[in-house]
């Protein structure tokens, strides 16, 4: 249950217009900064209830879907709160994903109309000519090429709409908005949020765990169709009255370090909110600025693990910890986390208050500390559903709660272990053996900049552990050499019996590993 501390949203909550009211006072701040300008929240208010009114006069109506495929500006959150504001939902998508999956997206959604950023323009023709799902209406924000007579330019969509001035009537458990799950394998997850769940994000931990100032500047490397990017690039400083820094190009090093320096946008952010992935990228990059030239006073990381070695890193050369913690598309964002003033490294840290954490074993009783065990979630900010997916509705959210598909173990201080996706755990001589353990180990050597590990037969039929490892830019390391740094490190059967360097891993959009495309290629080698 929520803590007694904070105040539920009443009957009638519209979470749009609990923002624009909330920031009614600051009508010339900042809210978004992007490469081509400026978004006060004056503006943004107009703006919102203009989007709202236009999607109105297409004849959308309460609860129908908007496909919202959209590059990070000052264009994205007019789009996706005035949709909610209106009462109509916003299904934010992947920006880097095929014509196919769009088409899928669309049929799935049954989208009404679609906005869309030009430079994305042909890949959602291209899913459009695919599917036999018709939209009522397209709406391109700055386009890139001439319009075809059934598409609108955003901001002439917006002037010829008179601002809406009341809110639809929706209430805490009403639709808010979809995002797809990045799943692994299979068609993504279509999870339902309400209005409620943003607040409740923004409550236990925008406000409770991070503590987000009104003075605080916001950037985060995840894009707004993350879960997690859109609470850290939207829903938490807008609830706190800050500002945010929005990217729409791919957060490589360089254009990250161009952002914190104030380089490009002309502030330089005090919060910065990345993933494992990008801050390897960052502290192995010749360009990574001194600690004299940002303003970092906060760090946060999801989406993966967090290598303890890494967070140690980081906090030498900016002066800064990493707050790591762990979130998922279903419950919205983190629930479970490192804390500003508190962070044990090698941990994700302690539940967030408002949310509880019980760890299962296979046949679904409590394992006692020490031992891994399956993740299960309680908490207000859980998803509704999944769209039109009964059988993984029904697996995934199981009596109030919300179960995770990651192993953790719970530490003597209440503090939680990342083990692995469960998928992900092998069992060597028996024993739960964690890959994200021995990835954090290789790590720690000098030569490595990223590492992966699967399970792998070998002549016996055995199970035994493998790494793929990527080495730093001029490094090198033999084989034997990583195994005898992890033998120093690990209890004996831990340490990988088979060790294949590669150039690079495979990924999801999201930066995260996929161990299950290097199983893929184990088994078409045997």
């Amino acid at each position: 249950m929520p803590p007694t501390t904070v105040t539920p949203p009443p009957e009638h909550f519209n979470f749009a217009e609990h923002l624009l009211a909330a920031n009614a006072g600051r009508p010339a701040k900042p809210a978004f900064i992007d490469d081509l300008g400026t978004l006060s929240y004056g503006e943004l208010d107009e703006r919102v209830r203009r989007l709202a009114a236009g999607l109105r006069g297409l004849g959308l109506r309460r609860e129908e879907r908007v496909l919202l495929l959209m590059q990070d500006g000052t264009d994205w959150p007019v789009a996706f709160l005035g949709a909610m504001y209106a009462g109509i939902v916003p299904v934010a998508v992947n920006t880097l994903l095929t014509a196919d999956d769009y088409a899928y997206m669309l049929e799935h959604s049954r989208a009404q109309a679609v906005l869309v950023s030009g430079a994305l323009l042909p890949a959602l023709t291209a899913a459009m000519t695919r599917s036999d799902h018709e939209v009522v209406k397209v709406i391109v924000s700055r386009p890139v090429a001439p319009l075809h007579p059934s598409e609108v330019e955003f901001q002439a969509f917006l002037d010829a709409a008179t601002p809406a001035q009341r809110p639809a009537r929706t209430s805490p458990d009403h639709p808010g908005f979809w995002l797809y799950s990045s799943g692994s394998t299979g068609r993504p997850k279509g999870a339902v949020h309400s209005h409620g769940n943003p607040y409740w994000t923004c409550e236990l931990y925008g406000k409770g765990v991070l503590r987000l100032r009104e003075d605080d500047v916001c950037f985060s490397a995840a894009k707004l169709f993350f879960a997690y990017g859109l609470g850290n690039g939207l829903t938490f400083p807008l609830s706190v009255g800050a500002t945010t820094v929005l990217m729409a190009e791919r957060a490589t090093p360089d254009a990250t370090f161009r952002r914190l320096t104030g380089e490009v946008g002309g502030h330089r952010p005090t919060v910065f909110f990345g993933a494992p992935t990008g801050f390897a990228g960052m502290l192995a990059s010749p360009q990574l600025p001194p600690r004299a030239q940002v303003a970092l006073r906060l760090v946060s990381s999801a989406g993966e693990a967090l290598p303890a070695e890494l967070g140690e890193r980081f906090q030498g050369h900016f002066g800064v910890d990493i707050v790591d913690g762990i979130g998922s598309t279903e419950m919205l964002h983190i629930f479970l986390s490192n804390r500003p003033e508190r962070v044990r490294y090698g941990t994700t840290g302690w539940p967030v208050p408002g949310y509880e954490i019980e760890l299962r074993g296979d046949e679904g009783q409590p394992v006692p500390d020490g031992e891994p065990g399956d993740l299960y979630i309680q908490g207000p900010s859980a998803a509704m559903m999944y769209w039109g997916n009964r059988q993984k509705t029904r697996e995934t959210f199981q009596g109030g709660w919300t179960k995770s598909g990651d192993k953790y173990v719970r530490n003597a201080d209440g503090s939680y272990t990342y083990g692995g996706r469960s998928d992900d755990m092998l069992k060597v001589s028996g024993i739960y053996v964690s890959p994200f353990e021995v990835e954090g180990t290789l790590v720690q050597h000098p030569a490595v900049l990223e590492a992966a590990v699967i399970g792998k037969e070998d002549e016996e039929g055995l199970t035994k552990t493998k790494a793929f490892v990527v080495l730093k830019a001029g490094a090198a390391a033999t084989e034997a050499e990583l195994k005898a740094f992890v033998k120093e490190r690990l209890a004996p059967y831990k340490y990988p019996r088979f060790i294949e360097f590669v150039p690079d891993l495979p990924k999801t959009a999201t930066g995260k590993i996929q161990r299950f495309r290097l199983r893929e290629r184990e088994r078409a080698a045997a």
